[in-house]
């Protein structure tokens, strides 16, 4: 999401910008790219297909991309009908030059469609060769296994992934979503795994430094409890007892989660790359954890829209 052009928002990278930070990823082994049609207007796929031709081979790397936001200003360039999952899916490969991509992310749940229909188109591209693997994100647990139960009636391709908002300050997935993907054995890919930033910056008065964290409105309207602090203030204690930064322990406690497959990240510099890349190597105690854990107080749900 940060790679595309300012034009979109004004924290967004350029592609000259963005080439360092993927280079980067490339060298240190990363191989699982996220991206969607939505992000910079289709730019966004447009830097990462560029970056995959001249850095890494096409089958070493997995390639995520997303339908749902709206790509245009028509009527049919939003959702999940089969006319705009159809016409997504062909813009995206032309984008990202390839002839398809491995995990395709319905951004959303979309009340305008039947869901029979989506997920019927859904498992059309899959037959078709165009998409390998088919993933959700945010939506409600009772939304997402009365879609793996059609799929599994009917035999269609089935959801392999669940990208949803976990991290944290924002625990509401462990209460149904996390048991639901455990159990169905849906591998989790959380998205806002810092917070916006807030985990990965000192608590206090330099939390809102980034032109990102000072302009983006789902943000202040979802991190703004005296809870949220506290946790935030008990993520750099435990950063400073371990010598390590506040980022690297918030991702070493999502990594450390059963249910986590692999966080999605979002960096804006080779050197936040780096520092994140640096929570492998860090293992937190169960006293860790619970103490990182203990000042969190429920949240209203959000992010499903």
């Amino acid at each position: 999401m940060s790679f595309g052009s300012p034009d979109w928002r004004d924290w967004v990278l350029t592609e000259e910008q963005s080439r360092p930070i993927l280079w980067r990823a490339f060298d240190a082994g990363i191989n699982f790219f996220d991206t969607a049609d939505y992000y910079s207007d289709g730019l966004s796929e447009d830097v990462l297909g560029r970056a995959i031709r001249d850095f890494g081979r096409r089958d070493d790397v997995v390639i995520a991309t997303k339908v749902f936001y709206p790509t245009g200003g028509g009527p049919n360039d939003r959702g999940l009908s089969r006319k705009h999952v159809m016409s997504a899916i062909d813009r995206s490969l032309r984008r990202l030059n390839v002839d398809y991509v491995d995990l395709y992310v319905i951004n959303r749940w979309d009340p305008e469609t039947p869901i029979e229909e989506t997920l019927n188109a859904l498992d059309d591209v899959v037959r078709l060769g165009k998409v390998r693997y088919l993933g959700a994100s945010s939506m409600y647990a009772r939304q997402f296994i009365r879609a793996l139960s059609l799929q599994d009636r009917y035999t269609w391709a089935r959801f392999v992934s669940m990208q949803n908002l976990y991290n944290l300050v924002y625990r509401e997935e462990e209460t149904e979503m996390l048991p639901l993907c455990e159990h169905e054995g849906i591998a989790v890919t959380p998205w806002g795994s810092l917070a916006t930033g807030m985990l990965a910056r000192p608590a206090g008065a330099g939390g809102l430094s980034t032109p990102r964290a000072r302009t983006d409105r789902f943000a202040h309207e979802s991190y703004v409890a005296d809870s949220d602090l506290d946790v935030v203030r008990r993520c750099n204690e435990v950063a400073r007892r371990r010598g390590v930064s506040p980022a690297q322990v918030a991702l070493a406690w999502l990594l450390n989660k059963p249910t986590v497959t692999a966080p999605i990240l979002g960096v804006t510099r080779v050197q936040q790359l780096d520092d994140n890349l640096r929570a492998l190597d860090v293992t937190l105690s169960s006293d860790d954890a619970f103490y990182l854990e203990a000042a969190y107080q429920p949240h209203s749900v959000v992010g499903h829209k």
